[in-house]
């Protein structure tokens, strides 16, 4: 994988961040306000789906779902999972492709 790859990946994914982190901003303001809520199914995919910091941070600067299961379960567990795939990434990239790969998803 090349610098720059890694570079444009790494911007996607914090961009993807940022957004979930505005996610669950933005239903802390529905639950508040008495609106139409987002899913708590759709709050845990976008955390599953590389989005475990971004609604962690979410999670604990608006104080949101900090109590109801599964989220303070999840939430961390995703983070690490997330984490842990980015160093195997980064120390073994080819091996990480040949992972991808082998699961179908490259």
């Amino acid at each position: 994988m090349s610098l720059n790859s890694l570079l444009m990946l790494c911007g996607f994914a914090a961009a993807y961040n940022i957004l979930v982190f505005g996610i669950y901003g933005w239903d802390k303001r529905a639950a508040r306000n008495g609106e139409r809520r987002i899913p708590e199914s759709t709050l845990l995919l976008l955390a599953f789906a590389g989005g475990g910091a971004g609604a962690l941070a979410g999670q604990r600067y608006f104080n949101h779902k900090t109590r109801k299961p599964p989220f303070p379960v999840a939430l961390p567990l995703f983070f690490i999972l997330q984490v842990g795939w980015l160093v195997v990434a980064i120390a073994a990239p080819d091996k990480a492709i040949a992972l991808l790969q082998t699961l179908g998803v490259s």
